[in-house]
Order: structure tokens, then C-alpha cells, then sequence
């Protein structure tokens, strides 16, 4: 069981609060920024766990207001490959050395975001082809890495939705994608304190970025949520390769 006495497992909430105050914000964007933290902090395998669940837990409170807007025939192609891809892995992550899957996190997360940023358009991530194939690859990520959605996203853009068509598709996915993660590798074992400090910093996190949606411009949210994952990413490459 991880624990670290008061004081890492406050460091813990405040990193659970800032991924989910960044997902209740932006709609996307905890693990990207959260994972690269929590991976440090925790470890690859204990980490990317506390993320789906985080993640999931964060993805349902947004969808349960925005629940309307799900475009259930879109999103099952997406779905139905992921949950193909899920299993494999989780078998991957747990079969490769830590800093060996450090640096490979840290990588996928920062070719994703780079991805995200240039808003790639590519064809083979159009209709019912790209969905399988968005979907298989954000299973797979999800699971290994804890980083589903740029390939969602990415779907999304190549599919010309809207943010606000985006974001409710996206949190019914990360339910249903980061569930599918956790059964195939099983909860966090975390301390029962550093439990209630993430749920205290998911609620929180929900409060607070639903304050600073209404107040923060859309462009400079994504921005922001982009730039942090970059860093993110780059950082656990260095610390994978400091280890190998």
C-alpha cells in the first residue's frame, strides 16, 4: 500500500486537484497534465492507475450535466475498439522494467500533445475507419499510460466537431475507457488518507474549474493545459533516462 505519511499525501490531493480543476475546465486534459506528476510521485504502474480512476471519477461528474449531448452512435465504434486494445496494454505496462516505461510514457505524452497542438488532420482518422482506429489507440495508451484522449481528440478534429459537441462525447469515453482500465489492472493501492485527499481533490478540482470556465478564455485554457503536459512529458523522459 502506498503512503507516505501527511505531507506526500497532501502533495497527492494537490496533484489529483490541479489534473481535475484542468478536465472540469478545458473538458479534457487531467492525465496529460496529472500523469507525468503522479507517475513521479507514485510510480508508472500505481500512477496511471490513480489516473483512470481520477480521471473516470472527474469524467462522470462532468457527465452528468452534459449527459444530453452524447452521440451514442459515434462513440460506440470508439468505444468497442478500446475496450479490444485495454487489455493489451495493461499486459505491455506491467511487463516492462519502470524506467524503461517511464520514458515511454513521457514520450507518448508528449508526441500526443504535439499532435493536439498542430491539430493534425489525417485521413485515416475519418468515419467509421478512423473511429476503430482512434479507439484502439487510445485503449492502448489509456491503459499503458494513462493518456486516452489525444487520439479522441484528434478524432474529434478530423471529424470537425465543435468543443461543445467535443467535451460531453469525451467524458461519457473517459468513463466508460478508464473503467475498462481499472478492470484490467485493478485500483491504486493507496493509504485510506491519501484515498480521501483525492476525492477531496476531485470535488474541489470540479468546483474549481467550473469557476474558472466561465472566467478563463477557451484558447488560453488549452494553451495553458497543453504547455503544462508538454513539460510534463519531457520531464519523465529525463527521469526514465536518469534511471535506465
Amino acid at each position: 500500500m502506498v503512503t507516505g505519511g501527511w505531507g506526500a499525501d497532501l502533495l497527492l490531493g494537490g496533484i489529483v486537484l490541479a489534473g481535475a480543476s484542468v478536465q472540469r475546465m478545458a473538458g479534457v486534459g487531467f492525465a496529460l497534465v496529472a500523469v507525468p506528476a503522479l507517475v513521479a510521485f507514485l510510480g508508472p504502474i500505481q500512477g496511471v492507475a490513480l489516473s483512470n480512476c481520477a480521471a473516470a471519477a472527474i469524467s462522470a461528474i462532468g457527465l452528468a450535466t452534459e449527459w444530453r449531448g452524447v452521440r451514442l452512435a459515434a462513440m460506440v465504434p470508439l468505444v468497442l475498439a478500446a475496450a479490444c486494445t485495454v487489455p493489451v496494454g495493461a499486459l505491455v505496462a506491467g511487463s516492462l522494467p519502470a524506467p524503461v516505461l517511464l520514458v515511454g510514457m513521457g514520450i507518448v505524452v508528449s508526441a500526443a500533445v504535439l499532435l493536439v497542438m498542430r491539430g493534425a488532420r489525417v485521413s485515416a482518422l475519418r468515419g467509421m475507419a478512423g473511429a476503430l482506429t482512434a479507439g484502439a489507440a487510445s485503449g492502448f495508451m489509456n491503459s499503458s499510460a494513462g493518456v486516452g484522449g489525444p487520439a479522441v481528440s484528434l478524432y474529434a478534429v478530423n471529424a470537425g466537431w465543435t468543443v461543445r459537441e467535443f467535451v460531453p462525447n469525451a467524458q461519457f469515453y473517459g468513463v466508460l475507457v478508464n473503467g475498462f482500465s481499472l478492470t484490467a489492472k485493478g485500483l491504486p493501492q493507496l493509504s485510506t488518507t491519501a484515498w480521501l485527499l483525492a476525492g477531496v481533490g476531485i470535488a474541489a478540482g470540479a468546483v474549481i474549474g467550473e469557476m474558472a470556465a466561465e472566467r478563463v478564455p477557451e484558447r488560453l485554457a488549452r494553451r495553458t493545459v497543453l504547455l503544462l503536459a508538454l513539460t510534463g512529458g519531457l520531464v519523465t523522459v529525463g527521469k526514465g533516462l536518469s534511471e535506465l
